[in-house]
């Protein structure tokens, strides 16, 4: 892939941003049905207000702002609009068919952007990242609480259903593909397969980002996993960057990016909420705030990728920003 050097030799060089919360900023913009619908969607028979990736097609010029703001701010790597870009996800919508499409226009959008902060400074390039969710059903876990052994989804479907979208977001240019909020590894190892196929079929080699959630004080992943664990279940693959993000506020996050630091020969990356959600499930954290917690990555050495989740703003990128500039980036471990 044409970016990958740069990609490589900017991580050999000093910390990455990733950007922020893109929910977050578009509820500022308070679009209501008719927004979500556009002209296009105007007679559909589904409700689809909540669908932020239909936003790509309706709405181009929201995203393309969003973009441009945490690009301001100082990301290095943008996510494309695309969180819930699989037909497994956009059934909710009955929007399936939409899928390539989704995915291909939200990364070029997110191309044309970062492409327009490269030409204006070119020793910052900017990467696109293509975003893919952990979709809304689960490989590992049954949904049903009398039926233990039912499963929603196979792993033969979440193949499928991957493999469309990251060949979207390759197509419309990504120039790294992440497998984000994982809280079933068995979900993202569909992800990691379909993604192998590509790297096979296309003879090349895709820069991929793996990031998982632990969702409890326990340390573990819905499903159960320990951050050692987690890491070894998704190690097979020669990985860019393993990582955590969403779920947890930075304090609460310190010690699973330790043992991912510890134990990977990966980088690792980071983006975690604006603290915890309030009762009325706002973030409160301040940008100094998130800051001055993730200082202690920095100090300890623990991070490569450092950017926002849930909460998170162009305010809160900046501040990040300015702090991991003071900071060597963590040097890759190897195991023999």
């Amino acid at each position: 892939m044409k970016n990958s050097e740069q990609l490589y030799k900017a991580l050999s060089e000093r910390i990455l941003i990733l950007d922020g919360a893109m929910g977050t900023m578009l509820q500022r913009y308070k679009f209501e049905e008719e927004d979500y619908r556009g002209e296009r969607f105007k007679d559909w028979e589904h409700p689809v207000k909540g669908n932020n990736d239909l936003l790509s097609l309706t709405q181009p010029q929201a995203i393309e702002e969003v973009h441009k703001k945490y690009l301001e701010a100082g990301a290095d790597i943008i996510e494309t609009n695309t969180f819930s870009g699989t037909t497994i996800a956009m059934a909710d919508y009955h929007m399936e068919d939409l899928v390539y499409e989704l995915n291909y226009e939200s990364a070029k959008i997110a191309r044309k952007v970062c492409d327009e902060f490269t030409v204006q400074n070119p020793d910052k390039p900017r990467f696109v990242a293509g975003s893919i969710g952990p979709t809304n059903r689960t490989a590992s876990l049954s949904p049903d609480v009398n039926d233990p052994g039912y499963r929603a989804i196979t792993f033969e479907e979440l193949r499928i259903a991957y493999k469309q979208q990251c060949e979207a977001l390759l197509d419309g240019g990504s120039d790294i593909l992440l497998v984000e909020t994982i809280f079933d590894t068995l979900n993202a190892k569909a992800a990691l397969f379909a993604i192998d196929e590509i790297q096979d079929e296309r003879g090349m080699k895709i820069p991929i980002m793996v990031s998982g959630t632990i969702t409890d004080a326990s340390g573990r992943t819905l499903s159960g996993q320990t951050a050692e664990a987690f890491l070894i279940s998704v190690s097979h693959l020669n990985l860019l960057s393993v990582g955590f993000n969403c779920a947890l506020g930075a304090n609460q996050l310190t010690p699973y990016l330790e043992t991912l630091a510890h134990n990977s020969e990966f980088y690792v990356s980071a983006y975690p909420n604006a603290g915890l959600p309030n009762a009325f499930g706002k973030y409160d954290e301040t940008p100094e705030d998130m800051a001055s917690q993730i200082k202690e990555y920095t100090e300890k050495g623990l991070i490569n990728i450092i950017g926002g989740c849930c909460g998170t703003t162009p305010e809160h990128i900046k501040a990040i920003a300015d702090l991991a500039a003071q900071y060597s980036p963590r040097k890759l471990k190897k195991f023999v």
